[in-house]
This record gives structure tokens, C-alpha cells and sequence, in this order.
């Protein structure tokens, strides 16, 4: 089948408007949550793209040169992926079906969402526009999370491969990418703040945070920071604490008995890092 090369560059803009759209409507599900871009950020990008508009409006609209209006949305495509964190490494599309009723193509994705890697295959079928019912449907979807934190996503996954709903895969996956990049800095800046208690004994991308109070031999408290993530791509953190308290500590020191109850109630109430960093400092007036 003969395939005119204007088609071809049309399909191709056409493609990436629906990609841009779908990471704006992921970034909009996504901006009253987000911690990760600070108020100074956000509006310094927001400034950069407003200036561009500014400058020629017309040319997002109405410029006729097609290496014109690819290269505008390529701007704007890596805009968004500053802006979210999902970064597209590579990318190819082949033609598998294309007739008067619809157009089938295979797409391979990969890339990194934060410190996150993944690999995507699917095969998209989009009824051609003179359909006023027309769909675009995801099928034969293939997953590929290459990271220590696989496990946890394996029930978002699984889900997604399932319906093919990829902006659920998406907005699930920067969200969680975010918590491991909060967990992270927050494991490193603890291990700064208190070196001779603190220890990290899976490093900085690990799950849990031992602490140690070096005038009680045999005495340990371990937080263990996990990152759960169900079926619909929700994402919640969920930590515990554990104890290693010898008898006579455990009989002399009655708040070290008490502190996994304490540490869930002081979550509460004062978050993730005001909870630990108050476990610390309880743990060194225990001395």
C-alpha cells in the first residue's frame, strides 16, 4: 500500500496532540497533590510557556508549515515532561491496519518517570474522523517496570494490561514516583541530620530506617516506609515501626513500649517527618 508522505507527517501531529493531552489532563488530576514542584517552579513554567504564546498566538493555530507545527508541539510535548517528571526515551509507531473505517498502529514507549524506568507496548485503533462515533481503543498492552519497586506497582499493572486505561497508568505512576523521590530525600536527610543513629541498611532507595541509641546495647527501633498502590492507582504510604528493646530497657523504659502506638498517632497529626524526627529525639532522652 502506497502511503502519502503529507498523510504521514499529518498522523504524526495528530499523535502527539492526543499524547500532549493526555499528560495535560494527567498534570491537571495531578496539581493540587503535587509536592514534588514547588510554588516558585510551577510558576516560573507557567511563565515560560504564557511568554511563548504571547510572543506569536497565531502561530499555534494557524501556521501552515507542518516542520513549523511539529516543532511547536515537540516544545510543548518537552515542556510537559519537565513539568510532570515522565521522560520518553524512545518511541516508535508502525502502521498495522489502515483502512476506510479505521487505523491500527503498534506503539513501543520507554522511559523514566522520575527515578521510575518502564517499557510499554500497545497497539492503538482509531476510528477515522468521518465517524462521528469514532474511538480509539488500547489493546495487547504490555508492561515492563524495570525497578527494586516493581512489586509494588504489580497490582496497577496487572490492572492496567487488563482495561488499557494508560492515563490511569500514567497519574498512578508519577504519583508514586514522587512518594519514592519524597521517601528518599527524607531518609537522606535524617541520615545527615543524626549519622551516629541513624542507619539505612538497604541505602537510600530502601524501604526502612533503623535507629540506635549507642548507650543502649541490644536496644533498635526500625521504621519500615512502605509505598502501596491498589488495583484503581490509588497510592498511599504506609509505614510501621518495629522494636528490638531488651528486657531490662523494656522494664526501665516504659515509652519505648509504647512507641509504635505513639508513632501511628503522631502521624496523624504531624505527618511523615515531624513523626520520625520526634521518635529520634524521644529515643535520645532515653539515654
Amino acid at each position: 500500500m502506497n502511503i502519502n508522505p503529507l498523510q504521514v507527517y499529518e498522523d504524526e501531529i495528530q499523535s502527539l496532540e492526543k499524547e500532549i493531552k493526555m499528560l495535560t489532563e494527567e498534570y491537571e488530576c495531578n496539581q493540587h497533590g503535587s509536592f514534588t514542584y514547588s510554588n516558585e517552579k510551577t510558576k516560573k513554567a507557567m511563565k515560560r510557556i504564557k511568554r511563548k504564546f504571547q510572543e506569536d498566538p497565531k502561530q499555534y493555530y494557524s501556521s501552515p508549515d507542518l516542520k513549523t507545527q511539529l516543532a511547536l508541539l515537540e516544545s510543548d510535548f518537552s515542556f510537559l515532561m519537565n513539568f510532570t517528571g515522565i521522560w520518553f526515551k524512545n518511541y516508535s509507531r508502525k502502521l498495522l491496519e489502515k483502512s476506510e473505517i479505521k487505523t491500527s498502529y503498534k506503539y513501543r514507549l520507554s522511559g523514566n518517570c522520575q527515578s521510575v524506568p518502564f517499557q510499554l507496548e500497545f497497539r492503538l485503533t482509531e476510528e477515522n474522523q468521518s465517524n462521528k462515533n469514532g474511538y480509539a481503543a488500547v489493546t495487547d498492552l504490555n508492561i515492563i517496570i524495570e525497578s527494586e519497586e516493581s512489586s509494588d506497582l504489580s497490582m496497577l499493572v496487572s490492572r492496567v494490561e487488563e482495561n488499557g486505561n494508560l492515563l490511569l497508568f500514567f497519574k498512578s505512576l508519577s504519583c508514586f514516583s514522587e512518594w519514592c523521590e519524597y521517601r528518599k530525600c527524607t531518609l537522606a536527610h535524617f541520615k545527615n541530620k543524626y549519622p551516629n543513629i541513624v542507619a539505612l541498611p538497604e541505602g537510600l532507595s530502601g524501604d526502612c530506617m533503623i535507629l540506635k541509641n549507642t548507650e543502649l546495647p541490644g536496644f533498635g527501633l526500625m521504621i519500615v516506609w512502605k509505598i502501596h498502590v491498589d488495583k484503581d492507582g490509588k497510592v498511599v504510604p504506609v509505614l510501621d515501626f518495629l522494636s528490638k528493646i531488651p528486657m531490662p530497657v523494656l522494664e526501665n523504659k516504659t515509652f519505648a513500649s509504647d512507641m509504635p502506638h505513639w508513632f501511628r498517632s503522631l502521624l496523624h497529626v504531624l505527618g511523615i517527618e515531624a513523626s520520625i524526627e520526634a521518635v529520634i529525639k524521644s529515643l535520645c532522652r532515653g539515654k
